[in-house]
Parts: C-alpha cells; structure tokens; sequence
C-alpha cells in the first residue's frame, strides 16, 4: 500500500531522536552529525535499526542539517551526504517494510525581509536536497522543525514542485503557542495545506504536555493528517548536557491523548531513544486512527494573523492606482514608503485585508508586485488580497506571498478560468470569481448568478473549496445604469444561500457621477450587507462607511452585546461627515506621520532618512538619538514584548533606524564631532556551533541603539574572544549557542575570559540555554531575546 494510501486510514510511527543517540554514540562538540554518514556508517545504521527493532515504521535519514551551506568547508557534497544517509537507511531496514524519509531541516539563515537569504535562493537550496533524495531511493520528505513559515512554504514548494514523493511538515512553536518569529498554528495549518503539505504539525521545542494545547488549535484548522514528534519532556541542562525530564512511559501517555484528539503520525524528537518509540506502537496497536470532523472554514492569513470571513470583513481599496495621481507618481518613481503609508493608514482605520493592485503600462507590474507584497509583509501583518489582470503579476505575487492570500480575480470566460485556477489551486489561496464573461456583465440577477454558480463548480474541478471562492456581484454605477442596482443585490442574496459562498463588492463604484458620493456609498453599502455581503471593498477611512458596518454588526447580532459599538461611540455623537483621504485632498502627507519617531515605530526605511536631515536643521545629533531614535525603539521593543508585533516589524523598525544613524554618522563625520557610538560590545556563536541567527538578530538591534559591535562570527575558537576582549578592552561580551552539545564550550570560554584577567561583564543567550545554566557557568546576565540584550547593555553602558 502506498503511503498516502495508508495514513488515511492508519496510524503512522516514526522513529525518535538521531542528534542525541548519536551523542551517546560519541558524536564530540562542534562536530556536524551529518558527516558520520560518510566516516561513522555503522553508528548510523546501528540507530536506525535499533528504532525499527523497537517498532519503528518510518526511519528518518540523518541529514537535518545536509544542505550547501552547512556543508560548505566540509569537504563533502550534499548529493554525497544524501546519498550514503539513504544507502545507510536502506541496509538498516533490508527486508522490513519500513519507509525511509528524507530529513529536511532548516537552513540556518534568516529570510528577506528579516534577514539577507533570498527567496531564490533558499529555494535553489532545498531544491538541491530534495532532488537527490528522491534520486537516492526515500520514500517520503520530512520537511522539520521550522520556524519561519516561509521557509516551510519554500521548502515544500521545493518538494512538490522537484519530486513525486509525498511530504510531511513540521513547525517548532514554543510555550505562547507562536513560533520564533511569531506564526501560529492556524496560519501554518492553513498555509501548508493549501500548498499541498500530505501531512502537518509540530515537532521539537516542546514536551508532549505542553504541545497538547497547540494541537487541539491545529486540529481545529485542518483536514490533514497531523503529526506529532516531541521532545522528551523539557530539558534540563547539566554541565552542558541536555537531561530530559520524562520517562518513556510519561511520554506514551500525553502521545496518547494526542491519539486522542485524531493525531495519526506519532514519533518522537530531542531526548527520546528506541524504548519510547517501543511504546508508541503499543499506541499505535491498541487504538484506530480516529475520524475526524470535516474542517469547513473560509480565511486568509499572514504568518501572525489569521481572519475567518465571518461577518463583514473590510477589504481597503487604497492600494491601486485607479483614479489616483499621487499613487500613480509613486509607483512610476519606486516610492514604497507612500504605498506602505497607504497599508498602513487603512490598517489603522480598520482594513482587515489589503487589497493590492499595481498595475500601470510604464511600469513592470510582475516585479512591482514582488516588492510591493515583500515591503508590506515586512511591516505589517494585515493578510493581503493579489489584484491584478496580469498572470505573471499574479503569480509571482503567489510565490512570494508569505501565508493564505486571495486572488482578485477570475470571471466566466473559460479561458480565464483555465488560466489563473491551477495558480490558486497550486499555491492554497482564495479567489474572487467576477460575474462577468465574454459578453459583458449581464444586466440581469439571473444571469449573474448563472455565471457565479459556472465558477464554483469550476473551481471544484480544478479542487478548490468553496469555501475559497468569493463571489463578485459586480457594482455598476447608480448613475448610468439606476435600474440594475437592484439586479446587483437580487444576485448578491442569491449567490449567498443559494451557492452557499462568501461575497464581495467593490462599493464604491455606485456612486460615479453622482454629488454628495459617500451618502450613496453608505446607503448601498447598508443595503449590500443587508443582502449578504461579507466583504466589501471600500476606503476605510471613510468615517460614515465605518459607522455603517459598526452598527450593521449590532443590528445582525455580530456585534454581541453591543461591545464594540459601545466602545467606539458610547462617549460621543456620531460625526456624519466623509474623513476624506490624504489622496483625495492632493495634500502632502500629516506632519505627525511624517515624525521621525512614527517612521521607526511604523518601519520606514526610505522615509528615515529624508526625515532624519530635516530634523538635523533644529535639533543635534545626539539630541535626534537620544529623544527620538532610542525612545522609538523602546516603544518598538515594547510592543514585541507583549506580542503585538512579532519579529519581522522589529527587526524591520530596527532596520529604520540604521537609515537614521547613516545620516548622523556622516554629519558627525563631516563636522568632525565625536563619534556617537556607546560602547563596543563583541558578540560571538561559541566554538563549535555554527547556527548564528539568534546573534545576528542580537547584532541588528544593538547597533541601531548605538552601540559599536565587534562580530566575531559563529564557531569561534575561545581564544579569540580572549585576545579580542583584552585588546580592545571591551566591557560587554555577547555569546551564543543554540545547541546542547557546545553549552560546554560556553562554559569555557568564560572561564578562560576570568582566568586571563578580563574584568568585564558577559550574557548569553540562545534557544537551548536557561537564566538557572547562565548562572551556573558564571555569565553575568542571561539574555532571553535581543531585546533584553539591549536592557543588558544599558545597565552596562550607563
């Protein structure tokens, strides 16, 4: 039986940990686990037929780190690696019926926007992996431990597009329920199984109590099989060994109630050896894959968050070129910072979506599209809809888009259809279907709907939900063509129960060429949600079409209780006049969203520096550093502590900041001035670990809080920090680590720091490191994020 055959039906087990078994086997600090496959082949192989001894249906190859960067200086190539993992695998099973899957782990690096690995390039990457592995004889991809849901969606697009195998994902979320730079689980359920992903869920990070909470939200946000692979239990560090906490049997019990909750893929990760996987298949043997209630939702998502289409839902209009001059000029000069102004005004206002359309004939539409989408992504987290007439545009939009998005659009013309359904079916988005063909719009709702119900039933062809299909009535304007406006909310009604979809309405065309046009938008725009509608298209800075859908939610029982009406209006009367858009007024942009301090906080970088120089005519560099850029940054690292923004925006306004100081480092330089720098720090990955991105996180935003950083790079021998340290007489050193196994060298590099007289202060920080390690190995501070390295450093640099 073939294997995604089996796990409808079947309970899958995969084997446990490879890292620590073969620490255990001798695996010494700093060494990568991936070149045993060429000079250790019997430990390998002795592991992985000690799982399938044990009852082990899937053996996982040891090549979670086999990709070209992690093997750069290895002397040894991935096909090389791969191939002798999997030859290694296939002699380990020899006649059992046990499947071989190809382990895929994370880079290493950080993505644009937050860091400097491209999308093409992480793709080429995967893509190189991917290929040998099917080439080398696995039955299956394991795509594991990600924390950036865009590297998972890039690893899988790699997978499914390369190779014929099926493919299982799995993210690593910690204690808050969200990832490393912020994804929750509905937004990777959702995500991943609209790219296609065979199987999804969690693995690492976390023991299986802990992970329980974030399946049941999985479960609540797929059809997919889901898998579970968790640590044993929290671990423990020991003079830099991981001790986990939890007994096997501890272990099988929460898998069991995994099992429970319709988990149907179980194994185990960091921590767990052949005696745990032993009694997941007394699991696997006492208990039937449970079935699962059908998942039926409609929503896009951003990484960070996820909007359900219930209730009205306002899609912002701003972002199109359409009868607007300023944002013509923008996109004809590259002015990203106007576009992104427009994002986020609209977000402010109460957007939940963001249309984006960029089309003009001066301009390339497919690359503008590509960077419009990747700025905006950067900055704010609003789920965006990809508008445009262009294939290439919609595409490439597709591809680069970070989440969930819809596409707008598609119309009855088969051609259309035929064109842009597979790009929406093959990247997991919604569309919206337009009630127009070859002949035009129909005058009448019968017709309309005739069109309507041709594209949800070709969609379904194409396997696409209707759940994913947004129906557009299609709104003509009240002064050209009066009679039909009715016509538009007869189909409107029909679509909505009789198909059964979400609606959506561009609202605002029914008042060209009409006086007084936002009393007409409001009034069909009541009308409209009154007939179902659930996503208009509209400005929401329109203060008047606001109040429409704010009382609407009352009067539809949305709104319980009146809450949110209460909230917004309970203190004062109702203003019944339009708040008409900067664009509108052709006037320059507010003074206060032209505020340096607003510009970090928001991330715009472009605008930093034009800012910056204005603001140097009346106040000094230091005064700009001190009361605007720093205080900015504190308000930013606020909001990232209590989870309103997630790593991307902070790295983004940290980004910001380093425009500003460009600008008043050269003034200081021309002028002669001292140089503005608070202290030099070193920061460091210890020798033997070569992951570097918690330190480079850790670097960005401690230097655009003015502090000079001396980069010593990953894997650095101790007696280079030693001889750095003392030379330059630094009084703050940074190290990292983000592996068990090189906590020990840690420890002896601050041993070594104190035995060879230096008197400064060091923190560490990294994902396997605890305050309770941190202070038996004698740092002076443990650093949980980047942002309490910098409450480190002010301490420090008083």
């Amino acid at each position: 039986m073939g294997l995604k055959e089996f796990i409808k039906d079947n309970i899958l087990v995969f084997d446990g940990a490879m890292g620590t078994m073969l620490q255990k086997e001798g695996l010494k600090l700093g060494e990568n686990p991936e070149l045993f496959n060429i000079t250790e082949k019997e430990t390998i192989r002795k592991v992985h037929k000690e799982y399938i001894e044990n009852g082990a249906m899937v053996i996982t190859t040891n090549t979670f780190g086999a990709n070209e960067l992690k093997l750069e200086n290895s002397g040894f190539t991935v096909e090389e690696i791969i191939d002798s993992s999997v030859n290694i695998a296939k002699e380990a099973r020899k006649n059992n019926s046990v499947y071989i899957a190809l382990d895929v782990g994370p880079i290493g690096q950080l993505l644009e926007p937050m860091g400097t690995l491209s999308f093409e390039k992480a793709y080429e990457i995967f893509k190189r992996q991917v290929i040998q592995g099917e080439k080398s004889g696995v039955d299956l991809i394991l795509i594991e431990t990600m924390t950036d849901l865009y590297e998972a969606k890039i690893a899988l697009l790699a997978a499914k597009e390369n190779t014929n195998l099926p493919v299982f994902c799995t993210m690593s979320f910690d204690e808050t329920g969200r990832t490393f730079t912020g994804c929750t689980p509905e937004s990777m359920a959702v995500t991943l199984e609209g790219l296609g992903a065979d199987a999804i869920g969690v693995n690492c990070s976390l023991g299986p109590k802990e992970l329980l909470p974030i399946i049941k939200r999985i479960k609540e946000a797929t059809n997919l099989p889901i898998m579970t692979q968790p640590n044993a239990g929290l671990p423990k560090l020991s003079f830099g060994e991981a001790i986990y906490d939890i007994t096997a049997k501890e272990f099988a019990y929460w898998v069991n109630e995994f099992v429970k909750e319709g988990v149907s893929i179980i194994g185990g990760c960091c921590g767990t050896t052949p005696q745990f996987i032993n009694e997941l298949t007394i699991i696997k043997d006492k208990n039937k894959k449970l079935k699962r209630n059908k998942i039926e939702f409609s929503s896009v998502c951003t990484p960070s968050k996820l909007v359900k289409i219930e209730g009205v839902k306002v899609i912002g209009e701003r972002i199109n070129p359409t009868g607007k001059k300023l944002f013509k000029e923008a996109l004809k000069n590259n002015d990203i910072d106007y576009i992104l102004k427009q994002a986020i005004d609209q977000v402010e206002a109460g957007a939940e979506i963001l249309d984006v359309n960029v089309g003009l004939p001066e301009i390339n539409e497919k690359e503008m599209m590509k960077k419009v989408i990747k700025e905006i992504q950067g900055i704010i987290d609003t789920p965006l809809q990809i508008d445009s007439s262009n294939i290439e545009a919609i595409e490439e939009g597709l591809r680069i888009y970070n989440g969930k998005p819809i596409v707008n659009s598609v119309n009855g013309e088969d051609e259309v259809l035929e064109k842009i359904l597979p790009l929406v079916k093959k990247y997991g988005a919604s569309v919206v279907g337009l009630t127009l063909d070859k002949k035009g719009i129909p005058p009448t709702a019968d017709d309309r709907f005739k069109i309507a119900e041709k594209i949800v039933n070709k969609a379904r062809e194409y396997g696409i939900d209707k759940n994913n299909v947004f129906i557009d009535c299609l709104v003509l304007t009240a002064s050209a063509q009066q009679a039909e406006v009715k016509e538009t909310l007869k189909a409107l009604r029909r679509v909505k129960e009789e198909l059964g979809v979400k609606t959506l309405l561009g609202v605002s065309n029914i008042s060209f060429g009409l006086p007084c046009r936002e009393l007409i938008n409001e009034t069909f725009l009541a009308l409209a949600l009154a007939n179902g509608l659930d996503l208009p298209i509209m400005n929401p800075n329109s203060t008047g079409m606001m109040d429409v859908i704010n009382s609407y939610n009352v009067l539809a029982n949305i709104d319980r209780g009146s809450k949110k009406y209460i909230s917004m209006y309970g203190d004062r009367k109702v203003e019944r006049s339009l708040k008409v858009t900067l664009e509108n007024k052709n006037e320059p942009i507010k003074s206060e969203n032209s505020d340096l301090k607003y510009i970090v906080v928001k991330g715009l970088k472009d605008e930093a520096k034009k800012s910056t120089i204005k603001i140097l005519k009346t106040m000094s560099e230091l005064e700009v550093v001190n009361k605007i850029l720093i205080p900015a940054l504190d308000e930013v690292g606020s909001k990232y502590e209590k989870g309103e923004i997630f790593l991307p925006q902070l790295i983004q306004s940290a980004e910001t900041v380093k425009q500003a100081f460009d600008v008043i480092k050269e003034k200081l330089f021309i002028n002669k001035s001292n140089n503005i720098s608070k202290g030099k720090i070193i920061l460091a990955t210890v020798k033997g670990d070569i992951h570097d991105i918690g330190k480079n996180i850790v670097k960005v935003i401690l230097e655009n809080y003015g502090y000079q950083i001396i980069d010593l790079g990953k894997d650095v021998p101790i007696e280079t920090v030693v001889e750095v340290a003392l030379k330059e007489n630094i009084k703050l050193i940074g190290l990292s680590a983000l592996m068990t196994t090189t906590l020990k060298s840690m420890e002896e590099t601050i041993k070594a720091l104190k035995d060879n007289g230096y008197s400064g202060k060091v923190f560490v920080g990294g994902a396997v490191l605890t305050k309770e390690y941190a202070e038996m190995i004698k740092a002076d501070y443990y650093a949980k994020d980047a942002k309490e390295s910098v409450e480190i450093a002010k301490k420090i640099f008083k």
